[in-house]
């Protein structure tokens, strides 16, 4: 029995018993009466369904789109990176005319031969909601740029919160983004991971392989006046998934990595499992987002950012360790 089935219920039960008697009631002869009779129950009835739906309505006029939006919070699959040597950067070239093929700047060269230990690493990006609910088991407050977005696009473009729940975690600062993936056991993938997660073991160009950038493989060379981010559902994006399984490994929005960004850290970087620079100004950026041009979807073009920018086109995914066997000298 539903609430309001319950409720009336006791409603009816109540008018029952203020009604006279048995004996009292065979006195009761008109049809007047009796309509008098049942019209009170009637009304009893209405009455109490009408304060259940005026008590809804209070209760989910109390729920903020915040919160209606992190009641949504659902965490995705880890996948596995096997152990192994992968290609990183891009081969050093001659040529000074720019093609999707060739680099994007010196700093991803020269192509190294660099070997990872197993890790695992998120298939989705974090997601609106999951970040939402984050901050408020952490008591943190919502900042200003996302409270701002979320309050123009449930009343100006009235989008639902299951919706919006599903977008990628956008303004995001580093540090943020680093305390987020702690929490959960986790930690921000390293720049080596990153790249080997979206191009594999044999130097894919893009996620998907060798092929330029296509609506159907990814959300890139987007555009808004209102700054509003056309994204898409991090649960999306299967078309465009990298050798591993990973959705939006490029385009939709650019993910934060655990490296200060080198301009030439590829030339002195050790083979086995990179760190990055000790220090530097901005930390890497990685995959293009959804306004991006072809070129920055590219799994080798690298890109950078103060650690403190909240950006509407940079979110984050996150890694974990995993214990591995002996390895071989790379």
């Amino acid at each position: 029995m539903t609430a309001s089935h319950y409720s009336g219920a006791i409603f009816f039960r109540n008018a029952i018993a203020m009604q006279p008697s048995r004996r009292a009631t065979e006195d009761i002869r008109r049809p007047a009466d009796y309509r008098r009779v049942i019209g009170g129950l009637l009304g009893a009835l209405l009455l109490n369904a009408s304060e259940l739906c005026a008590a809804t309505a209070v209760a989910t006029a109390a729920q903020s789109p915040d919160e209606a939006i992190a009641a949504f919070a659902e965490s995705g699959p880890m996948l596995p990176v096997a152990e192994g040597l992968f290609l990183m950067g891009t081969v050093r070239t001659g040529h000074d005319s720019f093609s999707l093929t060739l680099q994007y700047d010196d700093t991803e060269q020269p192509q190294r031969r660099i070997w990872l230990d197993r890790y695992e690493i998120d298939r989705d990006e974090v997601s609106l909601s999951e970040y939402l609910r984050w901050l408020t088991q952490q008591q943190r407050p919502i900042p200003v740029e996302i409270r701002t977005l979320i309050e123009h696009v449930t009343t100006v473009h009235a989008l639902r919160p299951d919706t919006v729940a599903r977008w990628p975690a956008l303004y995001v600062t580093w540090a943020e983004a680093l305390d987020f993936c702690r929490a959960q056991g986790k930690r921000l993938p390293t720049e080596a991971e990153w790249e080997k997660a979206a191009r594999g073991e044999r130097a894919n160009l893009f996620p998907w392989g060798q092929r330029p950038p296509t609506p159907a493989l990814a959300i890139f060379g987007q555009s808004h006046a209102h700054e509003i981010p056309l994204v898409a559902p991090v649960t999306g994006g299967k078309e465009g998934r990298s050798p591993y399984g990973l959705h939006h490994m490029a385009g939709n929005a650019a993910e934060w990595v655990a490296d200060w960004f080198g301009i030439d850290y590829y030339m002195t970087m050790p083979g086995r499992n990179p760190p990055g620079p000790a220090t530097g100004r901005y930390k890497v950026v990685r995959g293009g987002s959804w306004k991006s041009t072809p070129a920055l979807l590219r799994t080798a073009t690298r890109s950078g950012a103060p650690p403190d920018r909240r950006a509407s086109t940079i979110g984050f995914r996150c890694a974990r360790s995993v214990t591995s066997s002996a390895l071989p000298t790379p």
